[in-house]
């Protein structure tokens, strides 16, 4: 039994009736006026928690006496927006970033991958050299008019001459000691060895027939020319690469052009060449005039070699700049007019192709050297290699040591 604290019952101390408390609506005295003061939680002023006469709590469960889990006293109004959680948007922002990235480069690459040109087979090829310790590409430019209009081939002074015959010839050595360059002049004098004919399947026996170098790719194609190469020089080729006129000229253009230091004014009526010397940007027109012209020069081919090799250089590291990588506007076009015409070998994978485009691109940069295929003298109008240095060059390149061989 409690006592009703006096002012609060029925206006006298009596007894707690029996049963549950019922809260009636009475008149009560006045509450002594309570000392202002607040509240620590809201800032509020004090309040005795009495209410006269109120019914307690409301229906939304909000406000002074709500039931909101708070101990009956309500959340404070929340007053505009929380501030953003910047650390998790540029979370989420890179984790989407480099999603799109990875889906682009694995689409880049299928895309580019499919639209490569895998159509020689070097298992066709016979005693081959051993593998040494670089990678080794043979890169070839013919004169294919595949895919050209007649006002293309008339634009560009390819003529129009059936089939395709070999205009530039190159082993890339890609090493560690670094990279080598060497082109073999086309008139080379070489012998063609016993070989299984690409088409036919049928072995043909060595009869010590000596000839021009392009004579090989004239007579049964890249296997042949492999193989005539692999026979005369003893190192092995790895990879095969070729492009066509109309490549070559799509691939200049794409990048926009591609600056080089002419040195010496030089025109040529049969490739269309009319230079001034200095600095200057050569389209694709122009570049195809600039590696084909040998009339020009007083050591012909071997001049002409030179040339195609500073091109080629200046070519892929123009190429290889962030600008164009980076930039799809100009990569996807470079890829495209490139890839089109480009034909490898079916082992030849992107991989192999960007490094032997890097291992180029090196040699223009000053890590590796370029060269012409040591020659001793001719023989009927074709030009003979110097056995001994060609002999010490390939056993450099096969050792991975730096190449101090000099075509002079």
């Amino acid at each position: 039994m409690n006592d009703w604290p006096d002012g609060y019952g029925h206006g006298s101390r009596g007894a707690e009736p029996e049963g549950p408390r019922v809260m009636r609506h009475v008149q009560r005295r006045p509450i002594p006026q309570q000392p202002q003061g607040y509240d620590d939680r809201y800032d509020a002023p004090y309040d005795s928690g009495y209410n006269t006469g109120q019914v307690y709590g409301s229906p939304s469960g909000r406000g002074h006496g709500g039931s909101d889990g708070n101990d009956g006293y309500g959340a404070p109004p929340a007053y505009g927006r929380p501030a953003p959680d910047w650390r998790r948007r540029l979370k989420v922002g890179s984790i989407t970033v480099l999603v799109l990235a990875l889906g682009v480069s694995i689409g880049t690459y299928f895309w580019a991958d499919s639209k490569v040109r895998r159509e020689v087979d070097l298992s066709k090829v016979i005693e081959r050299p051993a593998e040494g310790d670089c990678t080794t590409y043979l890169i070839v430019g013919s004169d294919s008019r595949e895919g050209m209009s007649p006002e293309d081939k008339k634009r560009l002074h390819t003529g129009s001459a059936d089939g395709k015959r070999t205009d530039s010839m190159m082993i890339l050595a890609a090493c560690g000691s670094g990279n080598t360059m060497i082109s073999l002049p086309r008139d080379s004098d070489v012998e063609i060895p016993s070989f299984v004919g690409s088409e036919s399947g049928k072995t043909f026996p060595g009869e010590g027939r000596r000839v021009k170098l392009n004579a090989a790719y004239a007579e049964d194609g890249p296997e042949l020319l492999v193989r005539t190469v692999e026979h005369n020089t003893g190192l092995r080729i790895d990879h095969y690469a070729e492009i066509g006129f109309a490549g070559f000229a799509n691939i200049v253009d794409s990048l926009g052009g591609v600056e080089m230091d002419i040195p010496k004014a030089f025109k040529d009526k049969k490739s269309g060449a009319d230079f001034q010397a200095g600095k200057q940007t050569l389209n694709g027109e122009q570049a195809l005039a600039f590696v084909r012209t040998r009339y020009a020069f007083a050591g012909s081919d071997l001049d002409r070699t030179k040339n195609q090799q500073k091109f080629l250089a200046a070519l892929a590291n123009q190429a290889a700049t962030p600008g164009t990588i980076l930039n799809p506007f100009k990569l996807y076009p470079t890829l495209g007019s490139g890839l089109d015409t480009l034909i490898v070998d079916k082992d030849m994978s992107l991989f192999d192709l960007g490094q032997m485009f890097f291992a180029m691109k090196g040699i223009s940069g000053g890590d590796g050297k370029s060269m012409n295929m040591p020659i001793s003298g001719s023989r009927g109008g074709n030009l003979v290699w110097d056995k001994e240095k060609v002999r010490q060059l390939v056993n450099q390149i096969k050792n991975d040591e730096k190449v101090t061989v000099t075509a002079d």
